[in-house]
């Protein structure tokens, strides 16, 4: 999402620069036999960890030729093809590669193109690989629309695809497990289960009485919960403060609610940053986990921290259709009017995206 923004404001600047860099603005991608060449102020425009490639001047890179492991040859073409065009491919044949490689190379809106072709591809046969390619890459709508079709159609844990998954993917596939286990109020929101820029009528009416979707918990919801686990605590306060504020993200990147619990009890700082300047309130409030944008914020977790794009969690929600953790967020404080590095505000981000909802909720005074 972020990235989209960013190579659309860098994308005049990284042409221009074509016309001044002469030979050594060009570099070799290599994946196996093929070969592809691209100009290095394109790519670094488009992906952040081209950027990064080239302003450490790594040794492939200062040669002029850079191996990409884990991608093949024609995955990388399209891959280039697109950091040229910005437009995703419409090949459901290589969905599932180019997403591993976009995510790879921090191409969020290729990442979310090709999230959108799984989901509408899933079949008995595909919908275990597509689960665990969403839960490996971070797929939330692509994993909740997984969950959901297994749901529908349990012949799936009988197929090949299943099986395959449990031997090479064993950690992801617990976790389809623990998703298809819990109780329909929990594992699904008020937001769409199919993921993608596109209304679904699945989703929860808005009630314009209160900020809180109807049907919701409010983020002040007295559902009762353990208290933490004292040895985890106590094994969480022993590790320093950088650790602590490392996990946490992870925690809250993974959703993993009592890990977040007890790593606020252990004083995990709640304004810890990743290398993106992202909080762990953004990527709770990206994977659109209410129950953790929730107990962040009653740590005080900052609604309104900006990262590198200068995107609050509030835009992560809106552009990934996450009403209830919108509702938790605006509650706490978070500003609708904040814009990011290209002026765009999470009302520009849920129409983009077609969020209806969220359109709704962020127009409502």
């Amino acid at each position: 999402m972020s990235a989209v923004t960013e190579v659309q404001n860098n994308t005049t600047e990284a042409l221009a620069a074509l016309l001044e860099g002469g030979e050594g603005s060009l570099v070799t991608l290599v994946a196996g036999e093929t070969r592809v060449a691209a100009h290095r102020a394109v790519l670094a425009a488009a992906s952040p960890v081209f950027a990064a490639m080239f302003a450490h001047d790594m040794l492939e890179a200062s040669c002029g030729q850079v191996s990409i492991d884990d991608v093949e040859g024609p995955v990388l073409r399209l891959l280039v093809a697109y950091t040229y065009t910005l437009q995703a491919p419409q090949l459901p044949d290589t969905a599932a590669q180019l997403l591993s490689a976009a995510d790879k190379y921090g191409l969020s809106a290729l990442k979310a193109a090709c999230e959108r072709q799984l989901i509408s591809q899933l079949a008995v046969e595909t919908a275990a690989v597509t689960a665990v390619r969403a839960v490996r890459h971070s797929c939330p709508d692509a994993t909740r629309a997984a969950v959901a079709f297994i749901k529908d159609h349990l012949q799936v844990v009988a197929t090949r695809g299943w099986a395959d998954a449990v031997l090479e993917y064993p950690q992801e596939v617990n976790e389809v497990i623990r998703l298809l286990r819990e109780p329909p109020a929990e594992a699904s929101s008020p937001t769409a289960t199919g993921g993608g820029p596109t209304p679904n009528s699945d989703r929860q009416p808005y009630s314009g009485h209160s900020r809180t979707p109807a049907g919701a918990a409010p983020p002040t919801s007295a559902r009762h919960t353990p208290p933490p686990d004292d040895a985890a605590v106590s094994r969480f306060r022993s590790l320093s403060d950088a650790e602590r504020g490392r996990r946490l993200i992870e925690a809250a990147r993974d959703g993993a609610v009592e890990e977040v619990r007890a790593l606020l009890t252990a004083g995990a700082d709640v304004g810890a940053r990743d290398g993106d300047r992202e909080t762990a309130l953004h990527w709770a409030a990206r994977r659109g986990d209410a129950a953790v944008v929730r107990l962040l914020l009653s740590a005080a977790s900052d609604p309104n921290a900006r990262d590198q794009w200068r995107q609050t969690p509030l835009h992560e929600a809106a552009w990934w259709g996450h009403a209830e953790a919108a509702a938790a967020l605006l509650q706490a404080g978070a500003d609708r009017g904040a814009t990011d590095k290209g002026g765009d505000t999470p009302l520009d981000m849920a129409r983009l995206c077609n969020r209806q909802q969220l359109v709704e909720m962020l127009t409502q005074r």
